[in-house]
């Protein structure tokens, strides 16, 4: 069965939107707790579960980590970055962690590759790529490996409240060794979260290079194309998830699809040619589920975006010989 999920948001935490995306045969939904923790969610997880009594779903609810995923702080002010600027590294108060790694010519780049930065000498970077940086966007050091925990101490706190709040599923960011896993599965066996999923994220080549030897350590691999176009670089994304799915295919290993799916929907009420095109042949081609992200979690249409979605997915399952029901 194909698994469709959103993710839960300021534009879709009311129990009356989420009843409607369920009503279009979304199966689960996902949060984020890149910009929250877990408990501050209280009211959006009790629409949620509140809206599946209601039409009858058992419904999944997975938790995005933080993980070794590198983020700006959510404290950060919005800055609008002037291509060919020259501006001082302090402004974004980068993680310490990275600090060591911002010497003369190294990249930056933030929001998922949206706005890129070299660093010059003298704490100053270049603006490559210029636009509105919001808090807590993604950060990227290509070329570098930065030797982050697998967890943090606001997943380890989170993790203490994930039977309590009904989470079936962990998604762990930037997979990047067997260790990973085992470190994740130990803090769900000491939360009494034996029965919990964990989703392993490719975000980067080591992953993708070592993606077999995850398999016996999680429940399935999401292919996260955000980061990882970011690592492969964004014209061998397709060609990369394509060999990915051989992959797992050949292993009969169950696979996620995110990231984008529907992007043009954060502003607009209907997809574009080629996002239909990317659904339909991600679904058709053997995926065991895909999410919406941004599309449902601060779109201005969530529930046209979901309508959007389940509709492609529904001639890709038939398309597939698969039956249509979810």
């Amino acid at each position: 069965m194909l698994k469709i999920f959103g993710t839960i948001g300021p534009s879709c935490f009311e129990e009356e939107t989420i009843l409607k995306m369920f009503e279009m045969n979304m199966t689960g939904m996902r949060l984020n707790l890149s910009h929250v923790d877990l408990v501050d969610c209280k009211e959006w997880i009790h629409n949620f579960h509140e809206a599946a009594k209601k039409v009858g779903v058992i419904p999944e609810l997975l938790i995005d980590m933080k993980g070794p995923e590198l983020r700006l702080s959510r404290n950060l002010k919005c800055v609008q970055l002037e291509e060919g600027s020259i501006v001082n590294e302090d402004i974004f108060d980068f993680p310490k962690i990275i600090h060591s790694y911002l010497v003369e010519n190294q990249e930056v780049w933030m929001d998922d590759g949206k706005i890129r930065l070299v660093c010059l000498n003298n704490n100053q970077l270049k603006v490559m790529n210029g636009g509105l940086l919001k808090p807590g966007k993604s950060i990227a050091l290509p070329g570098c490996i930065v030797k982050a925990p697998t967890l943090t101490e606001d997943d380890y706190r989170n993790l203490v409240y994930a039977k309590e709040f009904g989470v079936t599923g962990i998604m762990q960011p930037f997979v990047r060794s067997t260790e990973d896993l085992c470190v994740v599965r130990n803090a769900l066996n000491e939360n009494g979260l034996e029965d919990c999923k964990i989703y392993a994220k490719i975000e980067n080549k080591d992953g993708v290079e070592q993606l077999e030897s995850f398999l016996p350590y999680c429940d399935e691999i999401i292919i996260a194309r955000g980061d990882l176009a970011n690592s492969v670089g964004i014209e061998n994304i397709a060609s990369c998830q394509h060999h990915i799915e051989q992959v797992l295919k050949k292993n009969k290993f169950p696979y996620m699809v995110v990231t984008e799916m529907l992007h043009s929907m954060c502003e607009n009420k209907t997809p574009t040619r080629a996002e239909v095109s990317d659904i339909y042949y991600a679904v058709y081609n053997g995926a065991s589920s895909i999410m919406l992200t941004a599309e449902t979690a601060a779109g201005k249409y969530p529930i046209e975006a979901m309508h959007y979605f389940t509709s492609i997915a529904k001639v890709a399952l038939k398309d597939r010989g698969q039956r249509t029901e979810f």
